[in-house]
């Protein structure tokens, strides 16, 4: 017998799913690096911020509560003027934004700050949070625009903050169990860790999902076709979304091709080698027969192969 809607949403809201509690806590511990950092960059006259967004998972509410396999992190976006796009560096904003940082912690262990591919990680160990701060050269034509950059190999895209937020958002508005199936597909990823697999990758995959197949179905049926669709398409079909759809459409040649929502330019899942790709299409085909099996059982144990050991719903304790 399925699992029903009742279970997983049990199973959501006690085991997957961010507390109340926590958002709070993680907002305020935001706020506070975001009110000094703010106040150092008022004294820095090569960092003028314009606005910043609280982003990522955290603000479309898909963000899993932390455990050993699910990390907890912010993304806080800070729009900067005053730079030229096509000469600024990142790691020259980078390095700015690092060194504020030290100084508004000055206790803290070299090693819980880093720099990465597009952002300056501080980590609270008391936490567990990761703040991931993401400088954006501000497009002053479209303000909620704005140029990050890549350290690693200089390249650069422009995204959309608060446009990526509505995205998630106006998939809720239109489907109740949207947020709850890409909390189950970001669980099954940290489960079963396909290299290559990005979280984003997996809101982008469902929202196709619902364009394609609705919002209809029980919501363990619709996760068992996210699974079936990774396995039988071995992400080898392009995905775009109608916000950024239209004939004149850039062209990739990548392995998986998912079409950032907010730049048709962009492909967001260009990374994915042709070997990540063959290892996310067996590990979706295995969980695939693991859960239809586990369906069919009736038996909740059998659903830890898809889920990990704390899966579990309400009248499983």
């Amino acid at each position: 017998m399925p699992l029903t809607n009742t279970q997983l949403l049990w199973y959501d809201s006690n085991v997957l799913r961010l507390q109340q509690k926590k958002r709070t806590e993680y907002h305020e511990q935001v706020d506070r690096l975001i009110k000094e950092l703010r106040k150092q960059v008022e004294n820095r006259e090569e960092l003028k911020v314009t606005k910043v967004v609280k982003a990522g998972s955290f603000a479309k509410y898909t963000i899993l509560r932390k455990t050993n396999d699910d990390a907890v992190d912010v993304d806080v976006v800070f729009y900067i003027t005053g730079k030229n796009a096509d000469h600024e560096t990142f790691k020259q904003l980078s390095d700015t934004i690092y060194e504020l940082l030290i100084k508004i912690y000055p206790n803290k262990k070299v090693e819980d700050f880093e720099i990465q591919r597009r952002a300056a990680t501080v980590t609270f160990v008391g936490s567990g949070l990761a703040v991931d701060i993401v400088p954006l050269i501000q497009d002053l034509a479209r303000p909620d625009y704005g140029w990050q950059f890549d350290i690693q190999d200089g390249s650069k895209s422009e995204t959309c903050a608060p446009c990526s937020i509505k995205f998630v958002a106006d998939r809720k508005n239109n489907d109740t169990h949207f947020r709850t199936l890409v909390r189950m597909g970001k669980r099954w990823k940290n489960h079963h860790k396909p290299a290559g697999l990005k979280s984003f990758h997996i809101e982008l995959i469902m929202a196709h999902l619902l364009e394609k197949n609705g919002p209809g179905g029980s919501i363990e049926k619709r996760f068992r076709d996210f699974l079936l669709y990774i396995a039988q398409s071995g992400l080898k079909d392009r995905i775009d979304f109608i916000e950024n759809r239209s004939s004149s459409a850039v062209q990739f040649t990548d392995p998986v091709v998912i079409v950032d929502p907010v730049n048709n330019r962009n492909n967001a899942a260009s990374r994915i080698t042709e070997n990540e790709r063959v290892e996310i299409k067996q590990a979706a085909t295995q969980s695939w027969e693991d859960a239809v099996f586990a369906s069919e059982e009736d038996d909740v144990e059998l659903w830890k192969e898809v889920f990990g050991p704390r899966f579990k719903v309400e009248d499983d304790e």
